[in-house]
């Protein structure tokens, strides 16, 4: 067992989280890649397999019991978070890793050839305009989004790629009640519902709060949603 996995583990089991020892060995197998590549180019600003292990493997993989099996859009995957770690934990999902950059694009799929993952591959692009193509709206049995934005511009971002009777899970830090409280018309005018929103501690470090929250998408997206990701940002609904 590598140092990177033995590190791996042990924060999945202070977390109580379930995996087996070739999951174990993926999921530092990622790490030590992405870590690597972090050399060259800015993936992330964690620097230690330690920090790496729980700030994105094990807060990741806290999150992966809320989603459902079938097909993923992961939106501003960034580096693949939290895409690598679903498709690791749950081959029962088909991940679309979602980003604009083409350089995190490539890391995405060159590490999934790596690591003999056939249900990952990354799509560059932006998802507001993805999500007004034809062949991408409504597609996605599930949605995820992680340090990406606000809560009710994600729901902008990412409920019209989600199917009708689907699911957006959105992972936020601890005040995602209050961004909940906040997302009441953009909820409304998208279609979506939300069906649970649970916050827990990521144990392994200092209070560190995490929630994840549900959204059904229960309607249907009028057709001018998305729109342009600066109205969005200038005018949230």
């Amino acid at each position: 067992m590598s140092g990177t996995a033995a590190t791996v583990k042990k924060y999945l089991d202070l977390n109580g989280i379930e995996y087996s020892g070739e999951q174990a060995e993926k999921l530092a197998a990622y790490t030590d890649a992405l870590l690597e590549a972090n050399k060259s180019f800015n993936l992330t600003s964690v620097k230690t397999v330690e920090e790496a292990a729980l700030l994105h493997i094990a807060d990741c993989a806290a999150a992966v019991r809320y989603l459902r099996a079938g097909t993923l859009a992961d939106v501003g995957s960034g580096a693949g978070l939290p895409a690598f770690v679903i498709a690791i934990m749950r081959p029962d999902i088909f991940v679309t890793a979602i980003d604009a950059t083409g350089k995190k694009c490539d890391f995405i799929d060159g590490t999934a050839r790596v690591l003999g993952l056939d249900n990952i591959f990354a799509l560059c692009g932006r998802a507001e305009e993805l999500g007004r193509k034809a062949e991408m709206r409504g597609r996605f049995d599930t949605c995820t989004a992680r340090a990406v934005a606000e809560l009710r511009i994600l729901c902008e971002l990412c409920l019209p790629l989600v199917k009708k009777g689907g699911l957006f899970a959105a992972m936020k830090g601890p005040k995602g009640d209050a961004e909940i409280s906040g997302a009441g018309r953009a909820l409304e005018l998208l279609g979506g519902r939300v069906t649970s929103a649970d916050t827990f501690e990521l144990k392994g470090g200092a209070g560190l709060l995490r929630s994840v929250i549900c959204i059904e998408k229960s309607g249907s997206t009028p057709p001018r949603y998305p729109r342009r990701f600066a109205v969005i940002k200038k005018n949230p609904l």
